[in-house]
């Protein structure tokens, strides 16, 4: 019993041990982050290596859908709106599938992404976009497939599909200009309600200049049209400190009002609260 019960613990030492063994992924995975512009593109995939196969036409058979990598899904995401063959592909992410052949590629943004490769079902309606691209031949083999984002301006980038002596590049277009623009037309209209109230907020809860905060919340206030409750809430508790203990009564009133409209039950305490300790002198 006892060699039995030695024998049997040599085996399961052996199997922990071999379960613990790591070996190098045939396809290993590799993510690529680019920013063409103001937009952020990220690209999840594996990458199997040919090993003396012939890829195209072969190993990946021409005119059907291939997952472009190996493994899991190929993904692509993006933080803008794009512009992919005249069409627009809304932020997000895709998996990326291609249907090669010898004359064209088709490149496909399809919606889901939690397929392991090929989708049990191909739905149409999972179709984000389509793009039809001609192949390139290359002079030297590439013996790892490789994905990249090449090109780069700063209102387009191409995204670049190679492997074995097959290329094939897809034009990307990205909103630099209607982006920057709006950052632009935002700097020169000056501070905006919330970055007057933040520094009217900074001011008061770090002992600042408490005239300034007061400055600046008026001017949060003036600005914003629905007069938000925590507005007032702040404007409140600087008037108090300011000494003007009549206004801070007003003022609180006011973002009471707000709270209760809101069902914001801690901004209708603390304001109550505060309505009844400055009444007292």
């Amino acid at each position: 019993m006892k060699k039995i019960i030695i024998v049997l613990a040599i085996i399961l030492a052996n199997f922990t041990i071999e379960a613990q063994v790591k070996t190098p992924q045939s396809s290993p995975k590799t993510t690529i982050h680019q920013s063409v512009g103001l937009t952020d593109i990220e690209i999840d995939y594996s990458r199997p290596s040919a090993r003396g196969r012939a890829v195209f036409g072969n190993l990946i058979p021409f005119g059907k859908v291939w997952r472009t990598g190996a493994n899991e899904n190929t993904t692509i995401s993006f933080s803008d709106d794009v512009i992919i063959d005249g069409k627009t592909l809304k932020k997000g992410k895709y998996s990326l599938y291609t249907i090669p052949k010898i004359e064209s590629w088709e490149i496909i943004f399809y919606k889901t992404t939690d397929n392991w490769g090929n989708p049990e079902e191909w739905k149409e309606e999972n179709v984000a976009l389509k793009a039809t691209v001609k192949p390139e031949t290359l002079n030297k083999s590439v013996e790892t497939f490789t994905i990249g984002i090449s090109g780069l301006d700063n209102n387009f980038a191409f995204l670049e599909i190679s492997w074995e002596n097959s290329y094939v590049a897809l034009k990307i277009e990205v909103p630099t200009q209607k982006k920057a623009t709006a950052n632009i037309e935002k700097a020169l209209s000056g501070p905006a309600s919330a970055d007057y109230f933040a520094a009217a907020q900074f001011l008061f809860q770090s002992n600042g200049d408490n005239v300034k905060a007061l400055e600046y919340v008026n001017k949060s206030l003036d600005m914003s049209k629905d007069k938000p409750f925590w507005y007032n809430r702040l404007k409140s508790l600087i008037q108090a400190k300011l000494g003007d203990k009549k206004g801070a009564i007003e003022t609180a009133k006011a973002s009471l009002v707000a709270a209760e409209a809101a069902k914001n039950q801690d901004y209708v305490k603390m304001n109550k609260e505060s309505i009844a300790e400055w009444s007292k002198n």
